[in-house]
This record gives structure tokens, C-alpha cells and sequence, in this order.
């Protein structure tokens, strides 16, 4: 790589065996800086027209999520596209893929034994490589699997060993580099600003418009000044604003000010509606296009917002329609099908609460104070039994909080959310401007955690053959890490544990991931992505948790007392929306003082 041009108007096509050793360096360490620099030095080395497609491929995409489009490849069908590119019988293949577990490391191993009829092959280039990935993602319905079966093995025939070994994890999804969107964003910031520091106005950019690639091309075309110029966009979804966490009313009125608006707290699917005309596109927290999940949803918007244009943040609650009561977020679940849609609308309604406003008619909203957004909000929306907007009031005492808490909660809420009046909407950020409020702690915790699994251990016993338990982390979002917080096999009935296998399949690891922090070892690892949702008595000291290592005490971690899976797979958080490592430390510490207060109380 280190004879391109530095000027990336003047470079050749990039040949993809140059992103193959740059993935093969990257795969080798586990250093995050380490790992940063090479990215950052693949990226320098790209020419400007191919630069979105080498960070869409760098994370096994096509595109930004949103969008939706899948490779779809399985690994039934790649190893035979191997076998047919080797010139050896799909059941050998399959042997060495039973013995490697790496299906990339398959083919990396049996093109390399292929006699080299190769001579004549053309190099590969990223172009060739992109386009043919999009025509394999193309492809539906009947005859489709020959074709990508004949598209893949195309590319393959003409690929190098390592070259192979990085298009077929592509296409089954197993790229596992262990590179984060934010890794991008340094890498970006490294190669095209030479500083670090400028991530925070790339970062910006992302979190307005949910696209990486895009983010590079206007970075490496116009430099800071035109991401800067980057506008939010009806149909682009925002990455949404999160919320702390906070144990007082007191304590949340000190972070907000003087005065600050409450708002019910509600355990439903949060939603990104992007209203155009008659067209509503929804996006989930994660930017996943669930539009087809609500079709109800869509009819809602379009009689009751009075916007032409218009993005709005709402959380759409399972509800029984006779009592008027909310029922629990599991209910949803029954929404996330591909056929029966018509039928799950009828069995399981949601009343839609709007809770914010990002874009009306030409104007960008999350730049404005929260205060102004609610006026707003309040004059779009026309109420009825199914949309409202969310229940708030504007506090200025603890006991205002404290009281509108507990009609939130009689009404079937967890809790509230605490605002700041004066705050813009931080998309993308997890600040003290948005705090969650839930029921009153005890002694003990009854509030739960959305923890990511990172790692597995094998079952004996009944339990034989399966994951009998699991490695959970929280996520430090000021290092960018997955710290381990405990481990669980209680709560798991016979269902569950037959069902996880299944579910942690795509992101079985063949080494602990690098935004992984752990002492303990799992038997498998596994990329951080499923975020379940975990019960506990306290949360104590450890010496093999990592988890708020040495904030509390030196050398020792934090770790959960009695963990048990509560039976929900939180489909709707990402792993960076899952517990965080600050939230964890202050429910420690404010279970410490109730502790000692508890104690002052009894003598």
C-alpha cells in the first residue's frame, strides 16, 4: 500500500488484495490503537471514488442498515461455491469446514491446494468485487441461489487465497475485525484531518444521517467543512439521543436546573417516524427500517400529525384496548414477523406516545432547546385513544418529580424521564440532559440491566450439548469497550436454552472480540450484539470483573449478585444502548449510601 500516491485524486483502482492484507495485519491484533492506525492507513490509501465501498465492505455491508439490504449468503451456499472454485466434491469441502470451524479459513486453505489454472484470471479489484456482491444481494426468489452460487464463484476463481477468505466471511457475515463505527470515525479523522480529535465533528455528521460510507466520501471530497454542512433528511434516520441514569428526584433536579420537564417513562419499541406526505417510513433504535412491523402505525401518523414533512421520536406501547391498559413490551414481539402482519395488528394493538420532535416542514429541530420542541410537538399531534403525546409536566421541586412518578407508574410506566428544558437534541449521545427516573430503589435492586453477552460456556447435564451459561458485559461508553459484569445461567427455562444456540450462531467468534475487556475465559466467544435483560439482588466488588475496574476500589471490578435472565431479548437496543459501565458504578454507589442509611436508621 505504501507505493500509492498520497494525492487520492491521482490513484489507480484499488485491487481488493490490498484490503485482504490489510484485514489480514488486523486481524492479528488485538490492540484497538493498533488496530485504528491500520484502518487508518487502508483508508489513506484509497482512491476518493472507492472510499464508501471499502468502509461498507470493511463491515461486511453494502450499505448503511437502514436501507436494509442483505447479502443472504448461507454457508451451505458458500461452502459450495468453495468446492466448485477448488474443482473438489462439496463433501470434502465440508470435512475441512468441520474441521476448521472458520469458514474463511476454508477457503483460504482450499484455494490455496487449486491447481493454478489461475494464470489467466484477471486481478480483482474492489469495484468488480462491490458490484458483485450487489448483484448476489439482488437476487430473489426462484433461481436465485444458482445465481449467486455462479456470481460468487466467479469471484472466487479469480481470488487469491487470503482474497477468498475475506469475500466468503462477507457474504455469511462473519467479518470479524472487531472495527466499531467509531473506529471508522478515528481512523477517517487519522487519515483525511491528521487529528484525532476531529472524530467529534465527523461523529456529528453520523449521527444526523446513519451512513458511514457517505461520511467518508464527503470527508475525503470536502474535508471538515462539508460534513459540517451535512443537513438532517427526511427518510435518513438520526441515531437517537439516550438517557442517564439517576437514583433521586433531588439529584435529577440538580442536573437539569432549576426547572425541568418530566415525562412518563414508557416500556414499549421506540420509534424514528419520517413522515413525507402520504409516505411514513419507521425506523427502530438500532435505524433498522421496521416499517412493515406497524402498518397501523403509518395509518396513525398520516390522520394525526399535521406536518407535510416531518421526523418525529414516538415509543409504541402494547395496549389492551377494552381497559385501556398497557401491557408488557414482550407483546411486541409478536409484531416481528414476515407474514401475518394484518393479524398481529388485530391481536396486539399499541397506542402510539410521541415524545419528540427532530425535523418540521424545512427546519432541523434537534438544534433547538427541548423546550421549544415540546411547543411544537403539542400544536402537530391530534390525540386520541391510540396517539397522544407523551404525558409530561414542567417540575421545579423534587416532590413535583416524585409525585407526577407515581401517577407514571399507576398507569403501568416504569418510571419517568427528566429533561432539560434548555438542551438541543444530542443525537447519538447518552448525556445527563435526558435522565431515567424508574421506581424508588430498595436495599436491594429492583430495577433490571440490558447487558450484551460476549462470551459462552458448555452445559453438562440436562444442560449437555447446549450453553448451559453465559459471559455478560456492560458498555463502557467512554472507552468504547465491553467490561464483563457477571455470569448467568438462572432464569434459562428448557425453551430458552434450546433457542439461544440458534440465536448466537452469526456471531460465534475464534477469538475474544477486541472491545471485549475480560479475566475470565468462556468457552466460545461471541460478538457483542444480543443485549438481554438481567435481574439482581445487588451489585458487589470483584477481583475477575472488569466492569468499573478500579473506580470503586483498587483492583477490583463490579460485578452482579444473583443474576437472572428476566426472559426478554431486548431486540430493540443496540450493545452500545445497552447498561453502562457509569450507570453501573453510580447504582453501587447510591446502593452504599442507602445501605448506610439503612444501618444509621436501625441504631
Amino acid at each position: 500500500m505504501g507505493q500509492r500516491s498520497t494525492d487520492s485524486s491521482e490513484r489507480l483502482p484499488m485491487r481488493y488484495l490490498e484490503i485482504a492484507e490489510a484485514f489480514d495485519k488486523m486481524e492479528l491484533t488485538t490492540k484497538r490503537l493498533e488496530l485504528t492506525d491500520l484502518l487508518a492507513e487502508l483508508l489513506r490509501d484509497t482512491p476518493k471514488s472507492e472510499i464508501h465501498k471499502v468502509v461498507y465492505l470493511l463491515q461486511g455491508k453494502l450499505c448503511p442498515d437502514y436501507l436494509g439490504v442483505e447479502l443472504g449468503v448461507a454457508e451451505k451456499l458458500a461452502l459450495k461455491a468453495v468446492a466448485v472454485s477448488a474443482g473438489i466434491e462439496l463433501r470434502r469441502a465440508q470435512e475441512i469446514f468441520d474441521s476448521t470451524g472458520d469458514i474463511g479459513k476454508t477457503a483460504e486453505a482450499l484455494l490455496a491446494t487449486r491447481i493454478q489454472a489461475t494464470l489467466f484470471s484477471e486481478p480483482l479489484m474492489v469495484n468488480r468485487v462491490y458490484e458483485v456482491l450487489e448483484k448476489i444481494a439482488a437476487k430473489k426468489g426462484g433461481g436465485s441461489v444458482e445465481l449467486k452460487n455462479r456470481y460468487l464463484a466467479s469471484l472466487l476463481n479469480d481470488a487469491a487465497p487470503n482474497e477468498a477468505k475475506h469475500i466468503i466471511r462477507a457474504v455469511t457475515g462473519r467479518v470479524r475485525l472487531g472495527i466499531a463505527d467509531y473506529t471508522v470515525l478515528d481512523a477517517l479523522a487519522i487519515a483525511y484531518t491528521g487529528d484525532r480529535s476531529n472524530r467529534k465533528i465527523l461523529e456529528r455528521a453520523y449521527n444526523i444521517s446513519g451512513d458511514l460510507g457517505a461520511i467518508a466520501s464527503v470527508v475525503v471530497e470536502k474535508g471538515l467543512p462539508g460534513l459540517q454542512k451535512l443537513r438532517v433528511r427526511v427518510g435518513q434516520p438520526i441515531r437517537p439521543m439516550l438517557a442517564e441514569r439517576i437514583e433521586t428526584a433531588e439529584q435529577a433536579l440538580e442536573k437539569s436546573g432549576r426547572e425541568c420537564a418530566v415525562e412518563f417513562k414508557l416500556d414499549g419499541e421506540r420509534l424514528q417516524i419520517h413522515k413525507d406526505g402520504s409516505s411514513v417510513t419507521l425506523f427502530s433504535r438500532r435505524l433498522e427500517n421496521i416499517t412493515s412491523h406497524y402498518p397501523d402505525v403509518l395509518e396513525l401518523i398520516a390522520h394525526h400529525v399535521k406536518a407535510e414533512k416531518s421526523i418525529l421520536e414516538a415509543e409504541a406501547v402494547p395496549i389492551d384496548l377494552d381497559s385501556g391498559e398497557y401491557l408488557p413490551f414482550q407483546e411486541l414481539m409478536h409484531r416481528r414477523r414476515k407474514h401475518g402482519i394484518a393479524q398481529a395488528v388485530d391481536d396486539y394493538p399499541v397506542k402510539l406516545n410521541i415524545f419528540d420532535v427532530l425535523y418540521v416542514d424545512g427546519e432541523d429541530y434537534t438544534v433547538v432547546p427541548h423546550r421549544e420542541r415540546r411547543g411544537t410537538l403539542n400544536t402537530l399531534v391530534e390525540s386520541d385513544e391510540r396517539i397522544q403525546t407523551v404525558p409530561a409536566i414542567v417540575a421545579s421541586s423534587a416532590k413535583e418529580i416524585e409525585d407526577f412518578m407515581g401517577h407514571a407508574v399507576a398507569a403501568g410506566c416504569e418510571g419517568v424521564v427528566v429533561k432539560d428544558l434548555e438542551s438541543p437534541y444530542r443525537a447519538g449521545a447518552r448525556e445527563f440532559a435526558w435522565i431515567k427516573l424508574k421506581r424508588e430503589y430498595q436495599t436491594e435492586l429492583t430495577d433490571t440491566l440490558d447487558l450484551i453477552i460476549v462470551g459462552a460456556f458448555h452445559g453438562r447435564g440436562r444442560r449437555a450439548g447446549k450453553y448451559g451459561a453465559f459471559l455478560l458485559a456492560c458498555f463502557d461508553d467512554n472507552e468504547n469497550l465491553y467490561r464483563t459484569v457477571c455470569k448467568i445461567g438462572t432464569g434459562f427455562t428448557d425453551e430458552h436454552l434450546a433457542e439461544f444456540p440458534k440465536l448466537l450462531r452469526p456471531s460465534v467468534l475464534y477469538k475474544k472480540h477486541p472491545m471485549v475487556d475480560s479475566k475470565m475465559d468462556a468457552n466460545v466467544w461471541l460478538e457483542p450484539k444480543l443485549v438481554i435483560e438481567i435481574g439482581a439482588s445487588e451489585v458487589t466488588l470483584s477481583p475477575i470483573h472488569t466492569a468499573g475496574y478500579g473506580s470503586v476500589r483498587p483492583e477490583s471490578g463490579l460485578a452482579l449478585r444473583f443474576p437472572k435472565y428476566m426472559g426478554k431479548i431486548r431486540t430493540d437496543k443496540a450493545p452500545k444502548d445497552a447498561t453502562t459501565v457509569t450507570e453501573l458504578v453510580a447504582m453501587y454507589t447510591a446502593q452504599s449510601k442507602r445501605v448506610q442509611s439503612t444501618r444509621g436508621e436501625v441504631h
